[in-house]
């Protein structure tokens, strides 16, 4: 079992997503950043959507009850073990009353850290993926207990890997959305020419952003929505759904980016800068 001595400022259980069921209006949800979670499970050998703790913006304080391996990637932290530094993307040995503790955010906004086998929270419709409306839970509290596989014996075959981070790179790429054709020359240049910046409303549903464009007067039907999915607002206002997002919107969809486009963007906070290149 694995005790949460101190949460952090919202960490949660995350594996690749709830699929089949956004017909229910059911998001996606799950990971965040899947570009660092599949190379942290990759590391211990794990199913692709065995489950990881998401950490956001500040870190938990965690106690290891049984034996296990993890690894601990995506946003840089101070973290120790047992008041020793570690660092990210290595095989790492857990024993019994082992303490992991976060300390300062470095840079990037989310961690990730998984464990052999993954983290046995209940699956509800398929996926152990946090989403407060359909689980018991929207992320871990204080004293909060995760149970996990007891490992004891396990030699990986690599122990470490060096990655291209993507923690500083500033370009998301996208395709066109289905309203993508609506946009004038002028839309276009401002969504090409120029950076934005993440406001301060972000977070697992959406992310908005400060800088706008020409607005429109395009009435639609709601349709359906991915993550990924930019919407425009009336006012100019670019809305960029992410895991949580909902499953239909009534504003146009512009843009889509990719998988790595969310991946580079979940690890980006209030004030940071990136600008748009359409593949």
């Amino acid at each position: 079992m694995l005790k949460v001595l101190k949460s952090g400022f919202f960490t949660t259980i995350q594996d690749i997503g709830r699929f089949s069921f956004r017909d229910k209006g059911v998001p996606v949800s799950g990971v965040m950043d899947t570009v660092t979670v599949y190379k942290l499970n990759m590391l211990l050998e794990n199913e692709s959507d065995a489950a990881v703790l998401e950490i956001t913006m500040t870190g938990p304080t965690l106690e290891f009850e049984e034996d296990s391996y993890i690894s601990l990637g995506g946003a840089e932290f101070s973290v120790t073990l047992n008041n020793e530094p570690i660092n990210n993307y290595k095989v790492l040995k857990i024993n019994a009353g082992d303490i992991l503790s976060y300390g300062r955010l470095k840079t990037g906004f989310r961690a990730y850290l998984a464990i052999k086998k993954g983290f046995q929270s209940p699956k509800i419709l398929g996926s152990r993926s946090y989403y407060g409306i359909i689980t018991p839970k929207a992320l871990l509290k204080d004293k909060s207990e995760v149970p996990y596989v007891k490992t004891e014996d396990f030699k990986p075959k690599i122990t470490g890997l060096k990655v291209d981070s993507i923690l500083e790179e500033d370009t998301l790429h996208v395709a066109k959305g289905p309203e993508f054709e609506l946009l004038d020359d002028k839309q276009l240049e401002h969504l090409f020419s120029q950076q934005f910046t993440v406001a301060n409303e972000n977070n697992r549903m959406a992310y908005q952003l400060n800088e706008t464009i020409s607005g429109h007067a395009i009435s639609m039907l709601t349709s359906a929505t991915l993550p990924g999915t930019i919407q425009f607002t009336p006012a100019g206002k670019l809305i960029i759904l992410m895991k949580d997002g909902q499953t239909t919107g009534g504003y146009p969809r512009i843009l889509q980016l990719t998988d790595k486009g969310i991946s580079i963007l979940a690890q980006k906070k209030a004030g940071d800068t990136f600008s748009f290149k359409l593949m």
